[in-house]
């Protein structure tokens, strides 16, 4: 058994890299998203107290995902064992992002090389959560970089090693807790109590998966000829400036591979946020800095395809 779902889980992930996330093709987060609206809505109207709101909010959602999928694999595995492998390779394939997030960000670069600014700016606002309106070509690569760091984690290798302890259904549950982090889990007014437990539950499970980042992305800079050592350097000193225990990892662990620094001014619906500096000005951030962090990430989900499939087999 453990041979068989490894082998879906290697072939959801080259399925990923062939094919990505066409837009022809359902995907299950957007209907995680709409059901996150309509049940906020609801809930919010029955109980007042936002943050006991938002706990039941994560457990509907996260409890709701992992047995749809569940049940959604065993039916099909009713109809035939065929199908069931099928179904449950498709929802560890569409929990995956590398390609998705490589061609979003080669957008970003394509522009700026093309010396289009204004679609630069377009290209990035569909992968930042931040005001991009008026950013310059610096803070364009810098953002890119920074949302290549963080989706290494959040992307790439917490699915994969979640794929891998429970396979599609607890892939898809962490996906469910992603996507509640990143549309609830925010420190403003309205989102402060009743994004509470996205947030901090989003932080507990990608914990591990971070702390696997900092063997990983180092590997995956020295194997992408960027620095290794400056990688677990900036790693052990800036990793706890982020207000993230989790994304300061990998943003510090690709500040150092590249010789740049990252964080500083942000705009968040206009807001001034300032985020600590990570990393060292080794050189100024430029367009060739995009492609590296690219190709950082691509070793880095190929490493962890190897290492998770390591420790399963020693493990059983």
């Amino acid at each position: 058994m453990t041979y068989f779902i490894t082998v879906q889980i290697i072939f959801a992930y080259i399925l990923d890299l062939i094919i990505g996330d066409p837009e022809w093709l359902p995907h299950p987060i957007v209907l995680i998203g709409k059901a996150i609206e309509i049940l906020e809505k609801g809930i919010t109207k029955v109980i007042t107290n936002k943050k006991v709101a938002g706990i039941i909010l994560v457990f509907l959602v996260v409890v709701g995902t992992y047995f749809f999928v569940f049940i959604l694999i065993g039916l099909a595995a009713r109809l035939h064992w065929i199908f069931g492998i099928i179904v449950s390779i498709y929802f560890v394939f569409v929990s995956l992002s590398v390609k998705d997030l490589a061609v979003e960000t080669n957008r970003v670069y394509t522009s700026l090389n093309r010396n289009n600014l204004s679609l630069a700016r377009k290209n990035l606002s569909r992968i930042v959560g931040r005001d991009t309106g008026d950013l310059n070509e610096r803070e364009i690569v810098r953002a890119s970089v920074e949302t290549v760091a963080e989706n290494t984690v959040d992307g790439i290798i917490s699915p994969i090693f979640f794929a891998f302890i429970g396979g599609a259904p607890l892939a898809m549950a962490y996906k469910a807790i992603n996507t509640l982090d990143s549309m609830v889990g925010y420190k403003n007014e309205r989102y402060i109590d009743l994004g509470w437990a996205a947030a901090k539950l989003d932080d507990v499970v990608n914990f591990t998966p971070a702390r696997i980042s900092m063997a990983l992305i180092p590997i995956a800079s020295f194997i992408s000829g960027k620095g290794f050592r400056d990688s677990i350097r900036i790693i052990s000193r800036d990793r706890k400036k982020h207000a993230s225990p989790n994304s300061g990892i990998s943003e510090a662990a690709f500040a150092g591979a590249l010789g740049v620094r990252l964080g500083g001014t942000n705009y968040y619906e206009r807001k001034l946020v300032e985020k600590p500096c990570i990393g060292d000005a080794e050189k100024p951030l430029e367009l060739s800095d995009i492609k590296d962090s690219i190709r950082i990430m691509y070793v880095c989900s190929a490493l962890s395809i190897a290492f998770c499939c390591c420790i399963k087999l020693l493990i059983k």
